[in-house]
C-alpha cells in the first residue's frame, strides 16, 4: 500500500480560539485549473470564510484563493463562493445539526492529499470570553511547566 502524501497550504489557527470542535469532515473542493496551481504555490487564506449549506450543497465562503501570476485570462475572483464535496448523508447530518442552537461550519485547514485539493471542515460551537481566557491561561501554565522543567534538567 503506498504512502499518503499530504501537503499543507493553509491552516486555521483562529477557529480553535474561537470555537469548540466538535466533529471533523474531509471535503473535496471544486477548483478551477488556475486556482488549483495557486493553491500548489501555498497563496491561499481561510482566516475570515465561513460554510454555508444551501439547497442540499455546501459552499465555502471568503477562502482568498490568489490569482496565478501566468494565468492571465483564466484567472477567476479570488473571493467566489468554492462548492465543497461531501456524502449526501454527511450533509443531511450536518444541516440537522446546524439547526440546533449555537453550531457552525467552520474551515480548519486545506491541503493536498494524494495529488487532489482537500478541505478539512468541522462542526463547531461559539466560544464566550471566559473559555477563551481559561484556554489562554491553560497554555501558559503549560509553558511555564516545560519552562521549568527544562531548567531543572540542565
Amino acid at each position: 500500500m503506498a504512502k499518503e502524501s499530504m501537503k499543507l497550504v493553509a491552516n486555521n489557527k483562529k477557529a480553535y480560539h474561537d470555537y469548540f470542535i466538535e466533529d471533523k469532515y474531509e471535503t473535496g473542493i471544486v477548483l478551477h485549473g488556475t486556482e488549483v496551481k495557486s493553491l500548489r504555490m501555498g497563496k491561499c487564506s481561510i482566516k475570515e470564510s465561513f460554510i454555508k449549506i444551501e439547497k442540499g450543497e455546501v459552499f465555502v465562503y471568503g477562502m482568498h484563493v490568489s490569482p496565478y501570476e501566468k494565468g492571465n485570462i483564466f484567472n477567476k475572483d479570488p473571493l467566489r463562493p468554492k462548492k465543497l464535496l461531501m456524502h449526501r448523508f454527511e450533509i443531511m447530518k450536518l444541516t440537522g445539526k446546524i439547526a440546533e442552537q449555537g453550531y457552525t461550519l467552520v474551515p480548519l485547514q486545506v491541503y493536498f492529499k494524494d495529488g487532489r485539493a482537500k478541505m478539512e471542515i468541522g462542526l463547531a460551537r461559539g466560544k464566550k470570553n471566559y473559555d477563551k481566557r481559561q484556554d489562554i491561561a491553560k497554555k501558559d501554565q503549560k509553558r511555564e511547566a516545560e519552562k521549568e522543567f527544562k531548567i531543572r534538567n540542565l
